[in-house]
């Protein structure tokens, strides 16, 4: 198929392709968009992409540096808030709408993209009045309410774990989640010391996480000659974190976020992380062995789910944060420093089960429902 059979089967005027991705706040949300966008203009060189989402600071810098263009959308999530911050972001709900139908009023997309959560909630509304078409990304085991309610407005459910399939009424459709390319590919890791340990507990961090992996450098060490840290610390944790690495006196590499994330795996022995869906994705795309503590706090509990499924596969261990400690920690890397053959059986189950064409079908579905038979 070639750019100029391309016709919009919204109500818009027939156009160039052009392509709503909604959604984001977190790396996790956002950067299965940014793949979906690369393998866009693969086929595509001279397509549109937009992001709509939430606005936050880091959202705006991971845009920025893949070179997309980015429209902030007044909303803030309902979950966990209560009195007047309830009362207010229940206030934005109609506003974000407006403004959603607005940009897609003006922008004249071919297809919305919902990257899921509370911010693709409006944009998705917004085109499905409008009569174009959409398409839910749904990145986990189990979905949750505001993407079982949006599956209802959209005509395709991109689903990241078969299981969540029962949940979209016949519109799921399997693709696996799409990581972005660069992490595809990647050198694999020396087989010699020292032992590198990466660590981030998402694009925001996580605290309870820069707690333990600090709580056990004591227990480590006797290891210290042999083993170094790459640690994501979030923005809050930065200045503790460092300070406290240079104390104990080990190798440490700390950054409040890596832009270079697939770098910092190509040198990882282990990961230890939470279990959001993309991380998921990322580990197995790397072919990474892991140690994954769920957030217990997700949605449904999600992450939960999630970690379960990459264990049954042989690929992570999980670790429930309430038994998370210096001490046990330690144990579980020292454990994995001395078996590095166990370590090569994770990483070829986490290889086997990576999917390398999620961003290829995904687009496949947008053809479909962008370019007539």
């Amino acid at each position: 198929m070639t750019e100029t059979a391309l016709k919009s089967t919204s109500t818009f005027p027939a156009v160039a392709l052009k392509v709503l991705i909604a959604g984001g706040g977190t790396g996790g949300h956002l950067f299965p968009g940014i793949a979906i966008a690369q393998e866009l203009q693969k086929r595509y060189p001279s397509v549109e992409v937009r992001f709509l989402g939430t606005g936050r600071r880091l959202e705006s810098r991971i845009l920025k540096e893949a070179g997309y263009a980015h429209t902030q959308l007044p909303i803030s999530g309902l979950k966990g808030i209560t009195g007047i911050k309830l009362f207010k972001s229940l206030l934005r709900i109609p506003w974000s709408l407006w403004v959603a139908s607005k940009i897609v009023r003006e922008f004249r997309p071919s297809i919305v993209i919902g990257l899921g959560g509370y911010s693709s909630g409006p944009p998705l509304l917004a085109a499905s009045l409008w009569g174009i078409p959409t398409i839910l990304q749904e990145p986990n085991a189990y979905p949750g309410m505001t993407n079982r309610l949006l599956g209802r407005f959209s005509q395709k459910v991109a689903i990241g774990f078969p299981e969540s399939e029962k949940f979209f009424s016949g519109k799921a459709v399997f693709t696996g989640n799409p990581i972005r390319s660069e992490f595809q590919d990647l050198l694999m890791k020396s087989p010699t010391m020292p032992f590198v340990l990466l660590i981030f507990g998402g694009s925001q961090g996580a605290h309870a996480i820069n707690q333990a992996v600090l709580d056990s450098l004591e227990s480590l060490r006797p290891l210290f000659t042999q083993l170094n840290f790459i640690h994501q610390t979030g923005d809050q944790d930065y200045d503790w974190v460092l300070n406290t690495y240079r104390e104990v006196g080990v190798q440490a590499l700390v950054q409040p976020f890596f832009t270079d994330m697939p770098r910092q795996f190509e040198k990882a022995h282990l990961v230890l992380c939470r279990a959001g869906a993309t991380t998921l994705g990322e580990l197995t795309m790397a072919g990474k062995a892991s140690l994954l503590i769920p957030f217990p706090e997700a949605t449904d509990n999600h992450q939960q789910r999630n970690a379960e499924a990459l264990a049954r596969w042989g690929a992570a261990e999980v670790v429930p944060q309430n038994v998370l400690n210096g001490r046990y920690l330690a144990n579980r890397i020292e454990y994995y420093f001395e078996h590095l053959d166990q370590l090569g059986k994770m990483e070829e189950n986490s290889l086997q089960v990576r999917r390398l064409d999620s961003a290829q079908r995904i687009v496949d579905l947008i053809e479909e429902l962008v370019i007539p038979c």
